[in-house]
């Protein structure tokens, strides 16, 4: 026989295959054996299609296309015989899908099945039902399905109920049709057929609140029944595993009583004494038992449980942290994250342990166990477990020191008790993972220190030793060399020593050298390197004997390849050297910052400024400018956005609020390079000075400026948040750099005033409410931005929130990142998010808009929508 005949084997057509060597072979092979198969198709050799079936089954499991065969399928399931009907619903299986059209001829000849007098041919039909039912099939067979739930043959109704789950999640309507037949399953003895009945009941009370209420009230005590039969059973050889009988069936029926408890005070009665007996007698030594116990658990949490059978759940857990298999800790690490919101003091007694798991050597289970002691963290025992982090941060892997740094610094910002116990730790995590904290810590630290007068010299000692100790923490060396160009006095002099401190000796010139040390380093950056400048700059101030040596370092980087550190060190010479006589007012200590409008800023705050215009606003992440005051109480003008605005115009034409240019007036401390008390009267003939907008913590660090912001002639120019028109000056020698030191920071132009709309109800529904409020310019009357704020008005929260929109084809949309993707219950929070509509034929035609809102409820897909046509006019 030829070997590529349609005859051939299977056994023989993969034995050919699997002897190929290269893939162009497996090919040549495959393609001379579909085309005998393409031959017998089309001659009809009814002798061996089932064996061409076969091989095109494999060929199809091979990644080759098969579609010419599929009408054999349906050829070989019209046949009267098991065998064929056997190769023909595996074909039908493998080769197609229930997005074939060619299925809907197959319809028939199920239904001619399901009522077949084999056994085993209804099973197939069965199986194959089960496997590609589509929506319109399954509304033709359900009929035949439900009949043979109620078959004398329990491999019958084991496979109808599973057929019966894929017919529900095909057509949900149907469900009510399965319900009582579905609860009949549950009082049958076999366990096929009991495990197949709780599936079908779950699937049910998945698919309709009906449905629900109809099992909850009929089956929860028989499901009761079955789990303590099952617990209490002995030994059963068919069905035992590892000394369990039946965990398959233990599994099923503890999910499905969560779902009856759940919200349900009389049905979690009902199951609460055979949970706390599945809980305590369930051996844990096996993998079998420990899934057991897991669901136990699971349901326990999931129900109106007594307090007593929580607390128990909990210890289960307790004793899976100390199990050897990582994935048993894993899991109980995820579900003590669930119960801290329900039982705090039960999981908080599981502490220590969680706190070893903080240390284990699985990557995943450190992560988790980390986030677990961030929520067990309170007012109480804050300081020990800030301790034990700490002590394990210096011996912790660095891939994972970033996670556990941000943590602790998390932590320590938030329970804080006192300042000097928020230095002290915040110092040791600068020693010993400096490298890995956040700017915005680092930031935050400095403000701090600024408003702790009595212990500003205790900080600065501290971080002297600390870097003497190691310069190799960047964050380190910018908080200590920041600390020793303000406070270098106190250093020296031992100013503000406190009774817990050990003596120590530093002159003036170590002070120098611990600074030089730093900026010679050479991993330092250049950020880094321009504080050291400026400390040493300052230090000349403190120090007045040592001017000459620090001139000396500060001018070996005029030839510096970094244009930042080239300009700084020929300025910071040239203040040395020709201007000591303003030198100690130019370099006075940095005036102290309003650590409240620092943090509120950093925390997005949405205050509005002092001056009473118009707050600016910037969506999703980016920060709210807030007023920034001096200690004398006199508001300053605001700082810039820590993040642009997405939208142009609130970022081109962005207020600018008018201040006095009298002599009286205070200096404006956020404003100075290097602490220079600037005169705020305007430059002679009357031009308003340039408008610069500035970071509060690049102002205290006094990094990042141009030159043009002090008044300086500038060699490039530098880009701003905040555009403003800056008069041009020319360039000028160096001997004149600081000449324009008399220009003004201030402004008196007057700002762009924006107008504000009603705000309107866009959208209302029972269970969410959408609120637009609107603001207009006069410049960009064609363009409206809309503030939307989303509420919740339902008892469940809302997760993977999403808003969308449409407009026609006259209106442009800008839609801005929201500001949570979680709506909180019971209009306990918000969410927030910004749009942007240009009316291209303003005037002419009103604003309109569709919109579009899923979410998911109790991991439940939701979806909302309308169309807001109240737009108030003028828009």
């Amino acid at each position: 026989m030829n070997p590529f005949s349609s005859g051939t084997r299977l056994r023989d057509m993969i034995r050919s295959i699997r002897a190929c060597k290269t893939a162009a072979e497996e090919r040549a092979v495959v393609r001379k054996e579909c085309a005998a198969i393409r031959a017998a198709i089309s001659e009809n050799d009814q002798d061996y299609r089932h064996r061409n079936l076969a091989k095109l089954m494999f060929i199809h499991m091979l990644g080759y296309p098969t579609h010419f065969g599929q009408m054999e399928c349906l050829k070989l399931i019209a046949a009267s015989g098991f065998p064929e009907k056997r190769i023909g619903y595996l074909g039908l299986m493998l080769l197609l899908d229930e997005r074939q059209e060619v299925l809907m001829l197959v319809t028939n000849s199920l239904k001619q099945d399901l009522n077949h007098s084999n056994q085993y041919i209804v099973g197939l039909a069965l199986c194959a039902l089960g496997n590609i039912c589509s929506a319109e099939m399954a509304r033709d067979l359900a009929p035949e399905v439900e009949r043979l739930l109620n078959s004398r043959d329990p491999n019958i109704k084991k496979k109808a109920a599973l057929c019966s789950i894929r017919i529900i999640r095909k057509v949900p309507d149907l469900s009510e049709n399965f319900m009582y037949p579905a609860a009949s399953l549950l009082k049958e003895k076999h366990h096929g057929v009991l495990i197949s009945g709780v599936q079908l009941c779950i699937e049910l009370c998945k698919a309709s609140k009906e449905s629900l209420d109809h099992i909850r009230r009929n089956c929860t005590d028989v499901l009761v029944r079955i789990l303590k039969d099952v617990s209490n059973s002995s030994y059963a050889p068919e069905y035992d595993i590892a000394g369990i009988t039946d965990p398959f069936l233990h599994i099923g029926v503890l999910r499905i009583l969560r779902i009856l408890g759940h919200g349900d005070a009389d049905s979690s009665e009902a199951m609460n004494d055979i949970l706390a007996q599945v809980a305590t007698k369930t051996e844990s030594n096996k993998n079998a038992g420990n899934a057991i116990l897991y669901e136990c658990v699971e349901t326990i949490m999931g129900i109106e449980a007594t307090s007593g059978l929580r607390v128990l759940a909990i210890n289960i857990l307790g004793r899976f942290l100390s199990n050897r298999d990582n994935n048993i800790r894993y899991v109980a690490l995820n579900i003590l994250m669930r119960a801290i919101s329900v039982d705090t003091q039960a999981v908080q007694r599981h502490r220590t342990t969680i706190l070893e798991c903080v240390k284990d050597t699985d990557a995943s289970i450190r992560k988790r166990a980390l986030e677990l002691v961030f929520l067990l963290v309170n007012d109480t025992n804050a300081k020990h477990l800030i301790k034990e982090l700490i002590d394990y941060l210096q011996v912790s892997d660095p891939d994972f020191k970033e996670d556990l740094t941000a943590k602790i610094c998390l932590i320590v910002e938030k329970f804080s008790q006192d300042k000097l116990w928020y230095l002290d730790q915040m110092f040791k995590v600068l020693s010993l993972a400096g490298n890995f904290v956040k700017d915005d810590v680092w930031h935050a630290l400095v403000v701090a220190i600024s408003n702790a007068p009595d212990l500003q010299g205790y900080s600065v000692r501290l971080l002297y030793s600390a870097l003497q100790a190691s310069l190799e923490q960047e964050s380190l060396v910018r908080v200590a060399v920041w600390c020793i160009g303000e406070y270098g006095e106190m250093l020296v002099n031992n100013v503000g020593f406190l009774d817990s401190e050990e003596p120590m000796t530093v002159t003036e010139s170590d002070a120098i050298d611990l600074v030089e040390l730093a900026l010679k380093r050479h991993t330092t950056d250049t950020t880094t390197r321009a504080m050291c400048l400026v400390s040493l700059l300052k230090l000349s101030s403190r120090f007045p004997p040592t001017s000459e040596r620090v001139k000396g370092i500060v001018i070996q980087h005029k030839g510096n390849v970094e244009l930042e550190l080239q300009q700084r060190s020929i300025e910071f010479s040239s203040i040395i050297q020709r201007h000591t006589g303003i030198k100690s007012t130019l370099l006075e200590r940095m005036p102290v910052l309003d650590e409240a409008s620092y943090l509120s800023k950093r925390a997005g705050s949405t205050e509005k400024t002092s001056s009473g215009y118009p707050k600016s606003t910037a969506s999703g992440d980016s920060k709210i400018t807030s007023s920034v005051k001096v200690p004398n109480g006199v508001a300053k003008p605001p700082t810039t956005a820590a993040m642009p605005n997405l939208i142009d115009f609130s970022i081109d034409d962005a207020p600018v609020p008018p201040t006095s240019t009298t002599a009286s007036e205070p200096p404006n401390f956020m404003m100075d390079l290097i602490d220079i008390n600037l005169p705020s009267s305007p430059p002679s003939g009357g031009e308003p000075a340039p408008v610069i907008n500035r970071n509060i913590i690049d102002d205290l660090l006094s990094i990042g400026t141009s030159p043009v912001e002090n008044g300086l002639p500038a060699s490039s120019s530098f880009p701003t948040i905040t555009k403003s028109t800056v008069p041009e000056t020319k360039s000028a020698p160096v001997s004149d750099l600081l000449d324009g030191l008399s220009l003004s920071l201030d402004s008196s132009s007057s700002p762009s005033r924006e107008e504000e709309h009603k705000s309107i109800t866009a959208f209302q529904s029972g269970n969410l409410k959408i609120t637009f409020s609107f603001r207009k310019q006069p410049e960009k009357p064609q363009a409206t931005l809309i503030h939307a704020t989303f509420t919740n008005l339902s008892s469940n929260a809302y997760t993977n929130f999403i808003f969308q929109a449409a407009v026609p084809k006259f209106i442009q949309l800008h839609l801005d990142p929201a500001s949570s993707n979680t709506l909180p219950a019971n209009g306990n929070g918000t969410i927030t998010q910004s749009l942007t509509l240009t009316n291209t034929q303003h005037g002419q035609k009103p604003l309109a808009m569709r919109i579009r809102m899923s979410y998911k409820v109790n991991n439940e897909e939701k979806l909302e929508q309308g169309q807001v046509s109240n737009f108030p006019s003028g828009l």
